[in-house]
């Protein structure tokens, strides 16, 4: 991928994972590893630098582990069993593909070094092989994704949804939030599957669409849901695949945009990001998205190598460790994401943020 920023320094982050991050003389040092789902990716990439400055601060180092290319549990299931098999790693946080399979297979070697899950949690019936998660609270999430949708559509609509792989736990979590909060029904019981019609959305019959994290197939499959002049209200993206290189996001998706503001049947495109240029912000300011919910990557990585530290010490960790996320939204400075309502609450009083 092109890009800026993190992928360009993905070779320094390997320095600085390494011999740039050596302890002091004399210091005991202590090894993590972060195993990502795909290492060319720019969230796993400043992830991975978080986890390195306050490994560096303390002494120790944290290094960035994970498949290159196209991202695949098999493949994360490679690198996470070279990880649990090495003697130098005092703790790993991975970041969850597919849940089942990697329990039964890299995860079954697991118990001798510390695992904690970041962004990505195992699913329940497997938490048992992790000491802590770290990362969004994605049903939160997704609900807040939501929140942003009845901002812009009140009344309701028709939404699609572009996810990532099918299994990411993450990307599921976040799907079940975005139905709750839009159903009204954000308690666990009840209906959680596709919308169909309640407090007026639905979704197109072809949506979720999968398999969307690398962003010139991302920036695909939206100019296709543009292009196919579908009479859709909302599209959420769940990751920042498609503006990830701005240029390309304003030369293919803005004429489109543009044909269909003539057209009056534009729909509101969120997108779920991190850590953002000067260009991507200016795609919002320009009108060719419409709102981003922003995720603290680096802060991920931070707080992955402290529960890591923690449990390398023999202390106590929390269950869960979540970080929060802002909302930025044209013209006015980005705010912390709103708590969604509690379950109960009557869904007249859910207003958008």
């Amino acid at each position: 991928m092109k890009g800026s920023s993190p992928l360009r320094r993905l070779s320094a982050a390997g320095l600085l994972c390494g011999s740039l991050l050596a302890p002091p003389a004399g210091a005991e040092a202590l090894r993590f590893a972060l195993v990502a789902k795909r290492l060319d990716q720019s969230f796993y990439a400043l992830a991975g630098e978080g986890c390195a400055e306050a490994a560096q601060a303390e002494g120790d180092t944290c290094l960035l582990l994970g498949p290159l290319g196209r991202q695949h549990f098999r493949r994360q299931n490679e690198v996470l069993s070279q990880a649990l098999a090495r003697d130098d790693l005092h703790g790993i946080g991975l970041a969850v593909s597919h849940s089942g399979w990697l329990a039964e297979h890299a995860l079954k070697g697991a118990g001798r070094i510390p695992l904690i899950a970041f962004n990505s949690d195992l699913a329940p019936a497997e938490q048992h092989l992790r000491r802590s998660y770290v990362g969004l609270d994605n049903l939160r999430f997704g609900r807040q994704l939501a929140m942003l949708a009845q901002r812009f559509r009140p009344q309701g609509g028709k939404l699609c949804i572009l996810s990532g792989g099918i299994q990411n736990t993450n990307h599921l979590e976040r799907i079940q939030g975005i139905r709750r909060q839009l159903r009204g029904n954000p308690a666990e019981d009840g209906a959680s599957g596709r919308l169909k019609g309640e407090n007026g959305w639905s979704e197109a019959s072809r949506c979720p669409l999968y398999d969307n994290s690398d962003p010139a197939s991302a920036r695909l499959r939206l100019a296709t849901l543009l292009a196919a002049g579908s009479q859709l209200d909302v599209i959420v993206v769940l990751g920042i695949w498609p503006i990830y290189e701005a240029d390309e996001y304003r030369r293919q998706i803005g004429p489109l945009l543009a044909a269909l503001d003539r057209q009056g049947r534009r729909p509101a495109i969120i997108v779920t990001t991190h850590e953002m240029d000067a260009a991507q912000r200016a795609l919002l300011d320009d009108g060719l998205a419409q709102a981003y919910l922003n995720m603290e990557s680096r802060e991920i990585g931070r707080q992955s190598y402290r529960m890591l530290k923690r449990l390398a010490q023999g202390e106590p960790v929390p269950e869960k460790v979540f970080v929060a996320s802002h909302v930025y939204l044209p013209g006015v400075p980005p705010t912390v994401a709103p708590t969604p309502p509690p379950p109960g609450v009557p869904a007249e009083t859910r207003s958008a943020p």
